[in-house]
């Protein structure tokens, strides 16, 4: 382990004594010369001028020596007093508010030390002079926010994952159980358990695919970075949900031209997959899909908007959250929830975003930008 230096308390406390240390002596110096120039710029006499000190005759100069020197010793006792004075005042006014400006960092550096998952709702809260010590706490209580945030979203996270989990593997136990406990089951009742048994697996596999997804999409860079055609990529997607769009008699409106976005194709697909999945499945029978695809020059804009229920505008930024199914939430039976969590995700990696607005008539629209490619 590395060795640390001396602390910023007594680095600052050091540096303050040794600045006052140098002045004290400058001056002392000062004065030491000055008073050796007031004697030498006294009225001179001749030489061998002689006064009478104290009964004693001397002359002039051995007088003026004597003063001189009698006058710099008293400087020099006097100032070195005053200078080992100055120098302990220094260091303790020094170390005294040292320790009181920082004060904060060492409230700042005890709460990171007791930081953890279940103390993440203490603050600083640090009142007084807006200094940068103060911006420095208010940055960390900011850190904090976010840090509690991430923590709660994960927990949702991991709890709704967890529900979602439960359900079609507490499907399979439930089938399982009921028909192995039947000892008169025959094939028939056999087949029927297994195609429970299957779609309840099929719902799993969508789910967990579903989160791989998002993990690889939510804070990951890009893997492969090139120029694709979004109304490409949306006639591919369609491709996949086209029968089940038929089904429903869902009429629908293509306006579509050449765009080219730079990011990963598979992800791009995925995007428009999930938009028009969602508009499909979420649409009712004889509804309508509208699917734009424009370029501009900064972004791509591929815009899929459809009819449905009814959600209110103060709800539609909660459906980007994972696990959300319109205003049902998770009493939707078909799709797992994650499709506009994987949109959003997908679209912030390849560095664009994604907005919604709640149709007036019912259903959503859904607008995704993203960085066009260079031509």
């Amino acid at each position: 382990m590395r060795r640390r230096g001396p602390g910023l308390r007594l680095r600052i406390t050091l540096l303050t004594t040794a600045l006052v240390a140098v002045v004290s002596a400058v001056l002392l110096l000062l004065g030491w010369t000055l008073v050796g120039r007031v004697f030498d710029s006294s009225p001179s006499f001749p030489s061998d001028t002689q006064v009478t000190v104290d009964g004693v005759t001397v002359t002039v100069k051995t007088l003026t020596d004597t003063l001189t020197v009698a006058a710099r010793q008293d400087l020099l006792r006097a100032g070195l007093i005053a200078f080992a004075c100055m120098v302990v005042a220094a260091a303790v006014l020094a170390w005294t508010f040292t320790g009181r400006v920082l004060k904060p960092l060492h409230d700042v550096t005890g709460a990171a030390r007791q930081l953890s998952a279940e103390s993440l709702g203490s603050r600083l809260r640090l009142e007084g002079p807006r200094d940068e010590v103060a911006e420095l706490a208010d940055t960390f209580d900011a850190m904090l926010d976010r840090l509690e945030a991430a923590f709660d979203s994960q927990r949702r996270f991991v709890a709704n994952a967890s529900h979602e989990l439960r359900t079609p593997l507490s499907v399979v136990r439930t089938e399982l159980d009921v028909t192995l406990s039947d000892p008169d089951a025959d094939v028939e009742e056999l087949r029927r358990m297994a195609g429970v048994v299957r779609t309840a697996g099929e719902r799993a596999e969508q789910l967990v695919s579903a989160l791989l997804l998002l993990a690889r999409t939510d804070g990951v860079g890009l893997a492969v970075r090139e120029p694709v055609d979004l109304s490409t990529v949306v006639e591919s997607a369609w491709k996949a949900v086209r029968a089940e769009a038929e089904a429903r008699n869902l009429r629908t409106v293509f306006r579509c031209v050449p765009a080219l976005a730079i990011g990963d194709p598979a992800l791009l697909e995925r995007i428009a997959g999930n938009l028009l999945e969602n508009a499909v499945r979420h649409n009712h029978v004889g509804g309508w899909i509208e699917t734009a695809v424009e370029t501009g020059s900064q972004w791509s804009v591929l815009r899929v908007s459809s009819s449905g229920q009814l959600i209110p505008p103060d709800r539609v930024e909660e459906l980007f959250e994972p696990f959300r199914r319109g205003v049902k939430d998770r009493t939707s039976q078909s799709g797992t929830g994650l499709g506009l969590s994987i949109v959003r995700a997908a679209v912030a990696a390849h560095g664009g975003f994604a907005q919604a607005v709640a149709v007036p008539t019912g259903g959503l629209s859904v607008t995704v930008h993203l960085p066009v490619a260079p031509r």
